[in-house]
């Protein structure tokens, strides 16, 4: 089974610390094939193990393990300690960060192939792990040394690009955040809650640099951010614009699609809910 039947077509991205067993086992019941662990997650792997202890087929992933954080041979010991006991539904999601977060983030290429080397020898296979690519060359680094890309705040355009760089058969996998306007949430006070969201991204240069190759400008990504530019990274409006949204996406080329609810202290349960039922998942249990 390829991952892109492991998958399914939409996840679930939710920081690390603020995942839950509860979350997991409901996002499975609505129907989410995947939850993606982000926020650099630790090496032991801990908290997606605690995820599939509390689901029945849920595939856990992480987005991303970053190499600057986490040491490889620690990472690959605990992949097998976790593939041993949940064969086939763990993803390992990689990626070299940001160089404002992290001073020692230099010559990223030559570091990410360094790592790989390293759970190439402890026994990792390439058809385990999914790169975060951003630019070209990591992208194609992507396509040899793993199973495809796991891109982060980019809109439809580029999944096309990435499926026409990349051909069939490599996994392409985006994350797409999203804000449910509910009753007590007007468009002004949804694109607000999307602009703070950003504003963040909008001061790290692989970010506003792949937002540029997507077709923003300068003035776009420009703090605190151009209504254009919000609106089309952090899809908000009801259940049925978040859902347009994600098979944009998927229409586009892409073979699977993360959702991340934003403000995180929003009702995430409550939109994730709301999303499964505008795409028609079908619930488990």
């Amino acid at each position: 089974m390829t991952w892109q039947d492991r998958l399914g077509a939409v996840g679930v991205w939710r920081g690390a610390t603020d995942t839950d067993p509860a979350l997991a086992a409901q996002a499975e019941r609505l129907g989410y094939g995947t939850l993606w662990l982000g926020g650099s997650p630790p090496a032991d792997l801990h908290a997606a193990e605690r995820l599939l202890e509390a689901t029945d087929a849920l595939v856990v992933a992480t987005g991303i393990t970053n190499i600057w954080m986490t040491d490889p041979a620690e990472l690959a010991d605990a992949y097998h300690r976790v593939e041993a006991r949940f064969p086939g539904r763990l993803l390992l999601g990689i990626g070299s960060g940001h160089r404002e977060a992290t001073p020692q983030r230099v010559r990223p290429l030559e570091a990410m192939s360094r790592y790989l080397d390293v759970l190439d020898e402890r026994g990792v296979p390439a058809s385990a792990r999914v790169l975060s690519a951003l630019g070209p060359k990591m992208l194609a680094m992507s396509a040899a040394r793993a199973v495809g890309t796991h891109p982060y705040l980019t809109v439809p355009s580029q999944s096309e690009q990435m499926r026409q760089a990349l051909g069939e058969g490599v996994l392409v996998a985006p994350e797409q955040t999203v804000v449910l306007q509910d009753d007590s949430t007007d468009e002004a006070a949804a694109r607000t809650a999307a602009r703070d969201f950003l504003s963040r991204y909008l001061q790290l240069d692989n970010y506003t640099s792949t937002m540029h190759r997507g077709g923003f400008t300068e003035a776009d990504t420009a703090l605190p951010g151009s209504d254009r530019l919000v609106d089309a990274i952090v899809v908000h409006g009801d259940a049925a614009a978040l859902a347009a949204g994600v098979r944009a996406h998927l229409d586009a080329g892409a073979d699977h699609v993360c959702v991340q609810v934003v403000p995180a202290g929003s009702d995430v349960a409550g939109a994730l809910g709301a999303l499964a039922g505008a795409l028609g998942l079908t619930p488990r249990g």
